[in-house]
């Protein structure tokens, strides 16, 4: 509603993109998806790219996202790979290799474009995909029903349940995030995250991040930390947290260190006072913008 049109969201703000999209997790595409009506304003002339090599010009628009759209929308003789065709292909054709390394990549592609049906890609691709969904499921598949058992490699050498193989994953990488939610006469001071890092370009309170859990006192005794207050006073009222908070490769376990502050503060590094009021217009990561809604100001 907000945005009916392609120009219509192309001239909009990152920051209300954002904060319509907050809450919802994986803000690099709501990023992307501004940046793609932009270049479709900017340089397809207002209209949606017809061409696999078109539609790879659109940020966040990678070769799955672009086959399934050229050979569902176009009828374009382009193979799509996703999970479950992974899984059909991997297992009917008896591949152990990792799907999710270079090699694995490229020979899959090559499999699914061996296999695709030039006359008809989109309900080919559809039907792959569904089949890997309802038939060739990751735990409990069909294989007494299925009608591709006697030439499926894995079902005649009993290796259904190992394939697709993935290399082996990195353990989550584990963070704290101390927050220092200064309490200013009804406001709050707030900065914006501009580092090649999750929630970029969202909103956050000052941050301390340390290698592990801290107390208040080790806190207080951070060069950071006495440098964001630059020597003016604060009086600690409370501590939220840790909460944790799961990101596909990371663990974040979230403090909200809390204190009163005095007229005339001013904490040091790239952050503004705001009400609370605006505060809630802001775009936060979804943990943060938990605690806001949480607290009775």
């Amino acid at each position: 509603e907000r945005f009916p049109t392609v120009q219509a969201l192309a001239t909009a703000s990152e920051d209300e993109v954002l904060k319509l999209w907050e809450g919802l997790g994986y803000y690099s595409r709501a990023r992307n998806l501004l940046e793609a009506a932009r270049t479709i304003v900017r340089e397809h002339g207002g209209r949606f790219p017809r061409s696999y090599e078109g539609l790879l010009t659109l940020k966040g628009v990678g070769p799955y996202t672009a086959a399934a759209i050229a050979s569902f929308a176009y009828g374009l003789p382009h193979a799509v790979l996703d999970g479950n065709v992974f899984r059909v292909l991997a297992r009917f054709c008896g591949v152990d290799l990792p799907i999710d390394s270079s090699r694995g990549k490229k020979h899959f592609q090559q499999l699914a474009d061996a296999f695709l049906d030039p006359a008809d890609p989109g309900a080919y691709n559809q039907t792959l995909m569904n089949f890997g969904a309802t038939w060739c499921t990751p735990q409990n598949p069909r294989c007494r029903q299925c009608p591709l058992a006697p030439r499926c490699k894995a079902h005649q050498e009993g290796s259904v349940l190992q394939l697709p193989r993935k290399s082996k994953s990195a353990p989550k990488r584990q963070r704290h995030f101390h927050y220092l939610v200064f309490h200013d006469d009804g406001a709050l001071w707030v900065g914006k995250r501009t580092d090649r890092d999750i929630w970029k370009h969202l909103h956050e309170f000052p941050l301390i991040e340390s290698p592990r859990p801290l107390t208040r006192p080790a806190l207080q005794a951070l060069p950071a930390f006495r440098h964001i207050l630059g020597g003016q006073p604060a009086r600690f009222l409370q501590k939220a947290g840790p909460l944790r908070h799961v990101l596909s490769h990371q663990l974040l376990l979230l403090n909200f260190w809390e204190w009163e502050v005095q007229e005339g503060f001013v904490p040091k590094g790239p952050y503004r006072k705001v009400s609370v009021e605006t505060a809630g217009g802001l775009a936060f990561p979804r943990p943060l913008q938990r605690f806001l809604q949480r607290k009775s100001w």
